[in-house]
């Protein structure tokens, strides 16, 4: 990673020239654990939210409705 001087910022620096193997490998195991989980919770948002909108009751106009909508995006 470069700034825009073009000097490497502090943690690149750090990561590539100061940390042994062991400690790179321990700062990726760190980062994907992170990540993972930014993963996983979102994905629980998303079924959250997909398991309420199942579980809407809708009325027969608002079927019709929708009906009239996907036959207009797919025509």
């Amino acid at each position: 990673m470069e700034s825009r001087s073009g000097t490497h910022t502090h943690s690149h620096t750090q990561f590539k020239g100061k940390l042994g193997n062991e400690e790179r490998k321990k700062a990726a195991a760190e980062r994907a654990n992170s990540s993972s989980f930014a993963t996983r919770s979102h994905r629980l948002q998303l079924l959250n939210k997909i398991l309420q909108l199942i579980s809407l009751q809708i009325t027969a106009s608002q079927e019709e409705e929708l009906e009239l909508l996907f036959a207009g995006l797919s025509g």
